[in-house]
């Protein structure tokens, strides 16, 4: 399905439009800002300062975007800071990344966590409320504030259960887009995303994990991959569909919130079958599983129906699960043959 927007008419040329991206140095940032910079947008994107620049922009460098998008210092946590950016940039949209987003390290460091990725999205939308009201704004929620399931298959109306540090930071930040939304009329939209992958991907997360694992036993770097709960479903998209839809969101005469998902959960097991399949190898004869890798809380199935998107904002996702493991794993077979070379 094409990307229509529900009102075109109420939707001006892209061109000159400004974007302010916290997160930009993130896997959803960078697809995000390649987006937007496609369709004529000056983007400017929020980082914190870092030791290591070039760590920082290594995936705008890796999406050849990285000359072309403003890069300014600045800390969810420092709401005078926000306001002075969002004064100085004065954006048409504001979409807030930013996050502790790993879910496992929420556990280590849950009062930074409740900080960064509940407070620092109130502080983000404070500013926005105080310096440009009129600009639209995104809130990156999750499908982890479902948690332990209360439906099989998860909408915008299931109960949200949270099992961890960072969902429920993130429940936080959502219900404060809610109410900012119902109680300052900005226009404020969440897109609660299931989770979207891509060779961008951390190598914290476990889908990064296993095709970065399949890739260096298949050149003889490894010969093992160990891993949690291989039982745990998700339902897994590329991101490059899914700032599709954060951008289609903003675009609406109406804020709202929307789950964004293919509609398919898929085991870790399956995920690893399909990853070393595609290097020619067999699973079983390298994943071991360990206890200490499985989480306090588990979550054990996420499964959205995305069908708000669908109808309202003319989303669906293009890329199948076994295109984007694909694509991970001969990304990740291409670093490890390039770093060898070195």
């Amino acid at each position: 399905m094409s990307d229509t927007i529900q009102n075109p008419s109420s939707v001006s040329s892209m061109t000159g439009r400004i974007a302010l991206v916290t997160g930009i140095t993130g896997q959803d940032g960078a697809y995000l800002a390649e987006l937007l910079l496609g369709k004529g947008y000056r983007v400017v994107g929020m980082a914190r300062r870092s030791a290591s620049a070039d760590m920082v922009s290594a995936r705008l460098r890796w999406l050849g975007v990285l000359d072309r998008v403003e890069l300014v210092d600045g800390d969810l946590l420092d709401l005078s800071a926000l306001i002075r950016i969002v004064q100085s940039v004065q954006p048409d949209e504001v979409y807030n990344l930013a996050a502790q987003s790993f879910v496992a390290a929420s556990w280590q460091q849950p009062l930074l966590t409740g900080q960064a990725t509940g407070i620092g999205a109130a502080n983000m939308l404070e500013a926005v409320r105080l310096a440009r009201p009129q600009a639209r704004f995104y809130q990156a929620s999750s499908s982890e504030m479902y948690g332990l399931i209360q439906e099989k298959v998860q909408t915008e109306k299931t109960p949200f259960y949270p099992r961890s540090p960072y969902a429920v930071a993130k429940l936080y930040a959502h219900w404060m887009t809610v109410n900012y939304r119902e109680s300052f009329g900005l226009h404020a939209s969440s897109g609660i995303l299931f989770n979207h992958e891509s060779p961008l991907r951390g190598i914290e997360f476990v889908t990064r994990k296993v095709t970065d694992g399949v890739a260096r036993i298949k050149l003889g770097l490894a010969k093992t991959l160990p891993l949690g709960n291989l039982d745990a479903t998700r339902d897994w998209g590329h991101a490059r569909d899914y700032v599709r839809a954060m951008w289609l969101m903003l675009q609406q005469d109406v804020a709202s919130d929307y789950v964004v998902a293919t509609g398919r959960t898929t085991s870790i097991r399956e995920l690893c079958r399909i990853a070393f399949s595609h290097a020619g190898l067999n699973y079983e004869d390298h994943v071991e599983t360990r206890a200490d890798l499985i989480r306090p809380a588990e979550v054990d199935v996420l499964l959205g129906d995305a069908s708000k998107a669908r109808a309202t904002l003319g989303w669906s996702p293009v890329i199948t699960l076994e295109e984007m493991v694909a694509e991970m794993v001969e990304a990740d077979l291409a670093r490890h043959r390039a770093a060898a070379a070195r």
